[in-house]
């Protein structure tokens, strides 16, 4: 069967239409796979950027992680800095403590090197006969776990003067030896039909502090120049114990 020219020319339109048709379908999916490239594009640049903010921020948690390290290591070092200079003030008090100490009794036998031979002149000037000088009595009482020290202690035939030498008289010293006056006869039983009196001597010696000696009812001994004068005024009594 021959087609006729209106056919053929149908046909031609057809194919044109079909060839148009493809050519737009071919250029709508270039375009389609343009856009596709270049999201991908974007998003292979946005997932790289991401995790180049990512490895950053990774790297500065890890500097703030190493400058935090390297405070603590320094705080560490303060600690044992400051505990080594700890133990080193404690080592110093302890040497003073004990240097102190010595010296503390050293001013101490000094005080009752001074002290004893003045009293034998001055107890006499007070009409005290004086007839022995002893330097550190002690005596305990082994049932009771009851002591006490004497620092000097004067004697004639009928009376006893207990004396209490100080570098420096307090208060708490007179009270300590009223305390001692009053155990006194109970722990030398040898010397309990004595007279005994009381007395305190320091090289520093506070006005207070000698006047509540003073009403006490002790003898009061202190330094003055280089001797040693009793402060006892001429209405004194002394009180026996």
């Amino acid at each position: 069967m021959t087609a006729t020219y209106k056919e053929l020319l149908t046909l031609f339109q057809e194919i044109a239409v079909s060839q148009r048709e493809l050519s737009a379908t071919q250029r709508e999916l270039t375009a389609t796979q343009r856009e596709m490239a270049a999201t991908r594009v974007l998003d292979q640049q946005k997932s790289a950027q991401e995790w180049q903010e990512l490895r950053q921020m990774f790297r500065e948690t890890d500097l703030k992680f190493q400058a935090t390290d390297l405070k603590f290591q320094a705080t560490d070092l303060k600690f044992r800095e400051t505990d080594e200079r700890i133990q080193a003030m404690e080592r110093s008090v302890k040497e003073l403590s004990r240097t102190f100490g010595s010296w503390h009794n050293r001013l101490g036998e000094f005080v009752e090197e001074m002290v004893r031979p003045a009293v034998i002149r001055l107890f006499r000037q007070r009409g005290l006969e004086v007839h022995q000088v002893t330097r550190d009595l002690s005596a305990v009482n082994l049932q009771d776990e009851e002591g006490i020290e004497i620092d000097l202690l004067v004697t004639n035939a009928t009376i006893a003067v207990a004396v209490e030498c100080k570098s420096r008289l307090t208060v708490e010293d007179v009270q300590e030896h009223l305390s001692r006056l009053d155990k006194f006869k109970r722990l030398f039983p040898q010397y309990a039909n004595y007279q005994l009196l009381g007395a305190v001597a320091a090289m520093v010696l506070p006005d207070e502090i000698a006047r509540f000696a003073y009403r006490q009812g002790l003898l009061v001994l202190a330094q003055s120049g280089d001797g040693v004068l009793i402060r006892n005024d001429d209405r004194f009594v002394p009180k026996e114990w």
